[in-house]
């Protein structure tokens, strides 16, 4: 290599996710069926995924629907139940289930990250006098007793706390969470890891593209059959009498003679 020349970067993949979606098991596999070709993996912010894919800081990356899908494709993957966060000795936390009604005369926390789609929806319970910047600090005042939060479930575990716990809400909006990347470069890596998470095994037809065949060595001559021997039947095989162990005659017999 001469001293203009510029080494060829290694491939990378990289991969970001929202608060509460846990990408382990589809990174495990990537490492085993790729481990040449590292995957790299960042969280962001819910509200700032799609723009890191659409500027290019990422490969893919697991976002929450909706998106925008005029430069960004998604496959959806899965739905969350949407959960109400409560202090433990809230009455909400004597029940299994609550609806929003349940919810209207309690101050409900509205987050300015709030990941869940109302659009269409009335937000159940009062509003608070100020909206919490993020989901974070709507946890910490629900845990001071200042009001109660609607997350997907995720979120709920994601920011537990032992004095608190969650219900789910029969009818509030539930969360979809996909995977989704810029369309305009789908490469083949990003086709690989699509394959990985809708579960193609590494000998799909779409999973990842085959090693080259090996040169198969050549086959051994077949060797020729033996002939049969068969069993012997004490005849001499040219006609004679048979031949036994106890002295009896087997040579040939002659000629009959001429009569005169």
């Amino acid at each position: 290599m001469t001293g203009s020349e510029v080494p060829l970067a290694s491939p990378t993949f990289r991969l970001v996710y929202v608060p509460g979606v846990i990408p382990g098991k589809w990174v495990r596999i990537w490492n085993e069926r790729l481990p040449d070709i590292p995957l790299t993996l960042t969280a962001v912010e819910a509200a700032d995924a799609a723009d890191t894919l659409r500027a290019g800081g990422a490969d893919a990356g697991f976002v929450r629907l909706p998106v925008d899908r005029t430069d960004l494709s998604a496959i959806p993957l899965y739905t969350e139940t949407t959960v109400v966060l409560v202090p433990k000795d809230h009455l909400v936390a004597a029940v299994e289930e609550v609806s929003a009604e349940d919810l209207a005369d309690d101050i409900v926390l509205h987050p300015l990250d709030d990941t869940l789609d109302w659009e269409g929806r009335r937000r159940p319970g009062r509003p608070a006098n100020e909206r919490p910047a993020t989901t974070v600090d709507a946890v910490e005042l629900v845990a001071a007793g200042v009001g109660l939060l609607v997350v997907p479930q995720s979120l709920a575990r994601l920011h537990h706390r032992k004095d608190l716990t969650y219900r789910p809400v029969s009818d509030a909006p539930e969360s979809r969470v996909a995977l989704s990347w810029p369309e305009e470069r789908t490469t083949d890596l990003v086709e690989e890891f699509i394959g990985i998470v809708r579960g193609r095994t590494v000998n799909s037809s779409r999973g990842r593209r085959p090693a080259p065949a090996q040169e198969q060595p050549a086959a051994k001559p077949k060797p020729k059959p033996k002939r049969a021997v068969g069993r012997s039947t004490g005849k001499n095989p040219r006609g004679g009498g048979s031949g036994g162990s106890g002295g009896a005659k087997s040579g040939r017999r002659g000629k009959p003679g001429r009569r005169s």
